[in-house]
């Protein structure tokens, strides 16, 4: 019997879980979704790591050996936050061998307070590549400006890379330039490009808060009928871009040479809007080699009335750029709006770690 979750990787949608939590590895929660829910992938980030740590026991007996041993509370977080990456990438260890490395992946994230540091994200990156050591990892550098270069440089390092906090077109192009660059220079340097990875981070849902708080404000009934329907075709001319850059005669080189396409990534995909379908991200964006990142609650919503009635990206290319000209015509500057949510979104994960640093120190202190 089939189910939604297997019917979207069926139709070549990676089914990936937003979470992690010490307790999740340890009663075997994770390891039972691969089995049940087709999940072949998990992301996290600083607020997950926050959550975890905060709500959590199962961290006191290293939080007790760390204070012993009188770890600096950064160092502490990377060692906590490592251990958890280091044991779900040993869960999902026989998906990443089943699939040839494709799935079976597992992001941490450099600290995201170094999101305008290009030299210090690419010292990170190496050092947590270095600290997790298992060959499914994926270090997430935000895509900044100033993240492109360190995406570009720890690729060549043979690190494989999960680009996040991508919102607008024109930098997911960069993004998919940085990513190419990085695989030529590590073909240059002599490294098995076959065994590279990566993944580009299109946010979804955060899009559609931005703009509907726009198209209240505008308050035309041509704004308010455009509603909810700037992050789905958003993303859908993000996978048109997709397809253009990876059609090219310098993908086909690399790809000759073994080099395998960066997929795209849909994040933030639980809906912020209450009066929206719970699952409407996960069904209007199903395309061939995407990946779907879900958390709990979007993913069992899915396995539970999702639909897969085929593609419904490809097939929407002129509706999603009638929708784009629309949103233009109403007053929405996308190029605003990205801006405004990459600036929210490295604020938001710099909060969540500077939270995650309170609550690791407060313990620290105490144990």
């Amino acid at each position: 019997m089939t189910n939604p979750l297997s019917d979207l990787s069926s139709a070549g949608v990676a089914v990936w879980l937003d979470d992690i939590s010490r307790d999740r590895l340890r009663t075997g929660n994770l390891a039972e979704l691969t089995r049940t829910h087709s999940v072949v992938g998990v992301t996290t980030n600083p607020t997950i790591f926050q959550k975890a740590v905060s709500s959590s026991e199962a961290y006191a007996e290293q939080l007790h050996d760390l204070t012993v041993r009188g770890v600096a509370v950064d160092e502490a977080v990377r060692l906590i936050t490592a251990a958890d990456v280091r044991a779900a990438c040993d869960v999902l260890r026989p998906v990443f061998d089943a699939t040839n490395g494709t799935d079976g992946r597992v992001s941490i994230e450099v600290d995201p307070r170094l999101a305008h540091e290009t030299d210090r994200t690419r010292a990170e990156a190496r050092a947590l590549w270095w600290l997790v050591d298992r060959p499914n990892l994926f270090i997430k550098i935000p895509g900044t400006l100033e993240g492109l270069p360190a995406i570009t440089a720890t690729l060549e390092a043979g690190i494989s890379v999960n680009v996040t906090l991508i919102f607008g077109l024109d930098r997911y192009d960069a993004v998919m330039d940085a990513f190419m660059s990085g695989i030529e220079q590590a073909l240059a340097a002599g490294r098995d490009i076959s065994r590279l990875q990566s993944v580009a981070s299109f946010f979804v849902s955060r899009v559609d808060s931005e703009v509907d708080k726009r198209l209240e404000k505008i308050g035309t009934p041509e704004a308010k009928g455009l509603r909810a329907k700037a992050a789905i075709a958003n993303a859908r001319l993000a996978y048109e871009r997709y397809e253009k850059a990876f059609a090219t005669d310098r993908w086909a080189a690399l790809a000759a040479a073994g080099a395998r396409p960066q997929r795209p990534l849909w994040a933030s995909t639980s809906t912020k809007d209450p009066s929206l379908p719970d699952t409407v991200y996960v069904d209007e964006l199903i395309a061939p080699g995407t990946v779907n990142t879900m958390p709990e609650a979007t993913l069992l919503a899915f396995g539970d009335h999702g639909v897969v009635s085929g593609e419904t990206i490809r097939p929407r290319y002129a509706e999603a750029h009638a929708t784009m000209a629309a949103l233009a015509a109403a007053g929405i500057d996308m190029e605003d709006v990205v801006a405004v949510l990459e600036r929210e979104g490295v604020t938001k994960f710099e909060d969540s770690w500077n939270q995650l640093l309170d609550a690791v120190r407060a313990q620290l202190g105490t144990s």
